[in-house]
């Protein structure tokens, strides 16, 4: 029987760093400490507004998959005038659009992700159990786990069967309100709620208090309109509910001033230029709180390539992000890591609004250490998991460990921490490097870690640190890998030869030698015998080589009798 030859493995391609996009647009928020007349009038109007936005959503989902001109947005609006305004109609068939647009993109992306799971699945059923196909491919450990992968396989041929219909037919599921807060209701127990409580939730999920900017109306909005001067907040009543109005032409004046703390300068450029801004009526009910959000559309700005970058000379802050911390390492800009490794804590347990807050603190607290070091950029990797939550059951480790793990990797709010860095970034100045994340953990830990800790042992340093200066180097352009000899123990006890540097500067020509030390390896024919030859600070011209002078002074004192 022939010896089986085994296959080496290729490693995959990596792309090439990219700087990431500036934001397309901001959002600020302050609170609205309403009275109870005021909550009254925002539960009616945002209650009568969400039922018609609902019905319009459902007529659009009707439609189908049609064309921008055939889905008639004009007689819908036409009759949603009727029952609200003109500029409440066009937010509603709006808002309705772009959630029929984005529900019909999540089923493109599930459609995917349940043909990645059946190839998968179908590969490894075709390998014999307990053993490899020809192509390499790993069968089942045991006939019970295969047998529960041909039910699991049946299942999702299922779901993608009812998802490549819904898309033939161009009708998307949509839950108004959040499908995880309807089957919350359920599980009231494991959610923590009360039958009231959900309620609640239930009916602040489904208010519709969106009102879009226009420009060339007062302070960039007719319908919710923000005094920039005195913070003064009025909104148009739907035509129904007119009679509640308490100002000229059917508005509403509320007994609250609102301020935009955040961002308050670029508010006012917009609202007294009567330039569009966009405001929602928010309703926390955790809290009882009502908040008003301003938002805008900017300029797409022009951000420095990595290549731009690295010309600069500075600085670049490199962040390996995990479960419960941020790992990050300062690297020049020839890619040597500079002073000693930072880690940032990152707690993502406890309600949203918590994890929220967290992340935007770490996110904080690492601009700062940004600024602190002078840093152009931070690096980051380009992490989505796609593949990793498409086929993780698969591919990602069996059984309680498995689990585990997968837990764990859908906890990391990739998404999140990197739409965050990138706004909160380009607000400071800095620019966001996006890099690709293969093999950064594991050659960050077989080359960087070891010198690492030889060179910062009051800290320790972990393989994480090691995945951000590989990071760092991926997205300076330099090679992941260290070479050796970059870094010793001790430069005067380890002899090494220094061909690791990123950069080598050669000494100036016509210059004298320093000072050799005890540990200097002698050149040409000069020994040391004794121990008269130690470090002279101050060398003077003599040479010392031999434990005597050499020059005819000494050689006359020598003969003479007179000893040193």
């Amino acid at each position: 029987m022939g010896k089986r030859i085994k296959r080496k493995r290729e490693l995959r391609t990596i792309s090439a760093p990219f700087t990431v996009s500036a934001p397309t647009g901001a959002r600020i928020r302050d609170r609205a400490r309403v009275d109870e007349r005021d909550e009254q009038v925002l539960r009616l109007v945002g209650e009568h507004l969400g039922h018609h936005q609902r019905s319009d959503l459902a007529r659009r989902i009707s439609l189908g998959k049609v064309a921008a001109k055939d889905n008639q947005r004009a007689p819908r609006k036409k009759s949603l005038t009727a029952v609200s305004s003109s500029r409440w109609a066009g937010a509603m068939t709006r808002a309705c659009e772009d959630q029929y647009q984005l529900s019909t993109r999540a089923l493109f992306d599930e459609r995917a992700f349940l043909r990645r799971a059946v190839r998968t699945v179908e590969k490894r059923l075709a390998a014999p159990c307990g053993q490899r196909s020809k192509s390499g491919v790993r069968g089942y450990p045991t006939r019970a786990e295969r047998f529960e992968k041909q039910r699991r396989l049946q299942v999702l041929t299922g779901r993608l069967a009812v998802v490549e219909e819904r898309i033939e037919a161009g009708r998307p599921t949509v839950t108004v309100g959040g499908r995880r807060l309807l089957k919350a209701r359920h599980n009231l127990d494991a959610a923590q709620l009360t039958e009231q409580e959900w309620r609640q939730r239930w009916e602040s999920a489904r208010l519709f208090l969106t009102a879009d900017g226009e420009s060339g109306a007062p302070y960039g909005n007719y319908t919710i309109t923000v005094d920039p001067a005195t913070g003064e907040v009025t909104m148009v009543l739907p035509e129904p509910l007119r009679h509640l109005a308490n100002a000229p032409r059917g508005r509403y004046r509320f007994s609250f001033t609102v301020r935009f703390n955040h961002h308050r300068e670029k508010w006012l450029d917009r609202a007294t230029a009567n330039r569009a801004v966009r405001y929602d009526f928010v309703h926390d009910p955790a809290r009882g709180r009502w908040y008003l959000d301003a938002s805008w559309g900017v300029e797409a700005a022009v951000l420095p390539a990595p290549e731009e970058l690295r010309e600069s000379g500075k600085h670049l802050l490199a962040v390996d992000l995990n479960a419960d911390h941020l790992a990050a390492y300062v690297l020049d800009v020839h890619g040597n890591p500079v002073g000693a490794p930072i880690t940032i804590p990152l707690d993502l347990t406890g309600p949203a609004s918590q994890r929220d807050g967290r992340l935007r603190a770490a996110i904080s607290e690492l601009l700062r250490t940004a600024r602190a070091h002078q840093c152009a950029g931070i690096a980051i990797e380009n992490l989505g998991f796609d593949d990793a939550r498409a086929t993780g059951r698969e591919t990602m480790g069996r059984g309680k460990r498995g689990k585990t793990f997968r837990r764990t990797v859908a906890g990391i709010p990739t998404a999140k921490f990197r739409e965050r860095l990138r706004s909160m970034a380009f607000h400071a100045g800095l620019v966001v490097i996006a890099v690709d994340p293969a093999y950064t953990s594991i050659w960050g830990e077989r080359y960087w870690k070891a010198p690492l800790q030889q060179t910062n042992q009051q800290t320790t340093v972990t393989r994480h640190h090691g995945a951000s200066v590989a990071i760092g180097r991926r997205a300076l352009g330099h090679r992941a890998r260290r070479r050796p000899g970059v870094t010793a123990r001790d430069q005067r006890i380890v002899a090494r030869r220094a061909t690791g540097q990123a950069l080598p500067v050669p000494r100036a020509r016509g210059t004298a030698n320093p000072p050799r030390t005890a540990s200097t390896p002698p050149t040409g024919d000069q020994t040391r015998p004794g121990q008269g030859d130690q470090l002279a600070l101050f060398p003077d011209p003599e040479h010392r080589s031999r434990g005597h002078r050499t020059s005819p002074v000494s050689c006359d004192s020598a003969n003479n009798g007179q000893h040193r």
